[in-house]
């Protein structure tokens, strides 16, 4: 019975959202799921990323389907006037388990961290602050979350000294994903007090 569930929901061509926080003629909803009604505008705006991210930012309806759709994903879409123009994507990143680079970091198989898989408003509609509030709203969901504490992702070398919050580059790769470019990983802890709480008040095993 659950495999059959699971089969009409993956092919439902209707996209269920929510509708989180709106102004005007802009809103950013929370994607419940994505119907297929929506992967060529999804797979349309993602081939912006190309030239900064490389082949691999493309969407396909098969990345769609196991990212934007995975339980676990935090997945939000941006609508100006009805049309989507942009989104970002969270997802566990014990999914990113063929990735080396995944596997490598200390938290992976703690379950306790977001990697952000993309980020992107279309340049049209950039310098509106629309950016600004879709990442707010990604970062206070993900906040919301008790089982997550790290948000996580690759961006250009430098981008990630301009985020507020407690940031942590844990390495930099050359020619990411065959840009030529040197890109970041970086690491945000989403509660930076619970780790000096620590800190200042170890468990009672590690007294004993």
């Amino acid at each position: 019975m659950s495999s059959v569930n699971q089969l009409s929901f993956s092919t439902e061509s209707t996209s269920k959202t929510r509708v989180i926080a709106s102004s005007g003629v802009f809103q950013i909803e929370l994607l419940e799921h994505v119907g297929q009604g929506d992967y060529p505008t999804l797979i349309e705006i993602s081939k912006h990323l190309k030239s900064q991210y490389g082949e691999k930012a493309v969407l396909t309806k098969t990345t769609i389907q196991k990212y934007f759709n995975k339980p676990g994903s935090l997945p939000f879409i941006v609508r100006y006037r009805g049309n989507i123009i942009g989104y970002i994507i969270g997802v566990p990143l014990e999914e990113l388990s063929h990735e080396p680079w995944a596997r490598l970091d200390e938290n992976f198989g703690k379950e306790n961290t977001l990697y952000t898989y993309a980020f992107l408003i279309m340049a049209q509609y950039k310098n509106n602050g629309y950016a600004k509030m879709l990442k707010r709203v990604y970062l206070s969901w993900a906040k919301k979350r008790l089982t997550i504490r790290y948000i996580t992702g690759h961006v250009i070398l430098g981008v990630s000294s301009r985020f507020s919050g407690e940031i942590k580059i844990v390495n930099r790769v050359d020619n990411w994903q065959d840009t030529g470019k040197t890109f970041e990983y970086y690491r945000r802890d989403l509660n930076p007090n619970k780790s000096q709480l620590q800190k200042n008040n170890p468990p009672i095993a590690e007294k004993v």
